[in-house]
């Protein structure tokens, strides 16, 4: 009788193919991430960016489906708050599939098995001014992710997050907020979805999505591209917080000092010149069209109109016209 149980409880347990865990992105972090950041213009300072974003990826939680990871994420941290708990910051949320998953403005995703698929708990300690520039650094990690995975410079990042492979979306982020309910403790929630394996998509995506599979015609390594993107999403998010406690000494040195945030994004986007439909919902409610000119020291998207008059937008997305 006791092996008949033993026997249902392996059939009722899902499989977990990606499994991931806080030694291994620790040990990514260590011997694959930093070497190369050392090895680059900040020479042994990425030590000390490192050591500032190494809470990223310090626990992680993997599942074989969820509804929705964020929604995960506020359950998670009621829980912990309720018993009296901390909620450890840096933690990964991973789901194999989201049965439930909503994009801005409550949009549909798309997200089966072999794509990657989860959120970060970031407790905010970060300054306003680093604040806004959050998600320019989630967008970043993830395009450097994908550069090194497929290479090539045909992935470049359109404002604020996307990331797209010859102008076809292959990942996307929310950031939502949520203040703890015992403590008031302010927490992003960092959505990511990246279409690593997954290679079918709905008829509504099937010519603006595409995945790292469909462009390489060959299998990817899930959990290798896994740690990848977080390692460089703790890189970038630490470099946040280096910036933040030596920017008032560099602005002393160095009034035109650009936050290397800022830099980076520019970097990887190929957006300047280009026109654009923008809106806070594009797809529903586009507002005007526009040249892009640049982008603002926060992180704005700074445009010029048909009529000649600049502006400069915070919030809300863009469309190539075509």
């Amino acid at each position: 009788m006791q092996e008949n149980k033993k026997t249902i409880c392996k059939v009722l347990i899902p499989m977990i193919n990606l499994e991931l865990t806080a030694e291994e992105i620790l040990r990514y972090l260590q011997e694959v991430e930093l070497p190369e950041r050392r090895s680059g213009a900040l020479g042994d300072v990425a030590d000390e960016i490192m050591r500032y974003g190494a809470f990223v990826g310090s626990s992680v939680e993997c599942h074989p489906y969820l509804q929705r990871a964020m929604d995960h994420g506020r359950r998670y941290i009621d829980s912990l708050e309720k018993s009296g708990k901390a909620v450890p910051n840096g933690r990964i949320i991973v789901a194999e599939t989201l049965t439930g998953p909503k994009g801005r403005f409550t949009r549909n995703w798309h997200a089966p098995r072999g794509g990657l698929w989860g959120c970060l708990l970031h407790a905010n300690t970060l300054t306003p001014r680093s604040t806004m520039l959050l998600s320019l650094a989630v967008g970043i990690a993830a395009c450097e992710a994908v550069r090194l995975e497929i290479g090539g410079n045909k992935t470049f990042l359109r404002w604020v997050n996307d990331v797209l492979i010859e102008g076809v979306k292959v990942a996307g982020f929310l950031i939502e907020s949520y203040t703890g309910p015992r403590w008031g403790e302010q927490f992003h929630l960092v959505g990511f979805g990246i279409n690593v394996n997954n290679r079918d998509f709905p008829g509504e995506l099937r010519d603006i999505a595409t995945s790292l599979r469909n462009r390489v015609a060959k299998e990817i390594d899930l959990k290798g591209f896994s740690l990848n993107f977080i390692a460089k999403l703790a890189w970038n998010i630490g470099l946040l917080y280096f910036v933040e406690a030596r920017q008032t000494e560099w602005l002393q040195e160095d009034s035109s000092f650009s936050h290397p945030i800022i830099e980076r994004w520019k970097e990887l986007s190929d957006i300047v010149g280009q026109k654009v439909v923008f809106g806070h919902d594009v797809i529903n409610s586009p507002q005007y069209s526009a040249v892009i000119t640049g982008i603002s020291p926060d992180g704005g998207l700074q445009m010029t109109l048909d009529d000649g008059s600049v502006v400069t937008e915070h919030s809300g997305e863009i469309r190539f016209c075509v």
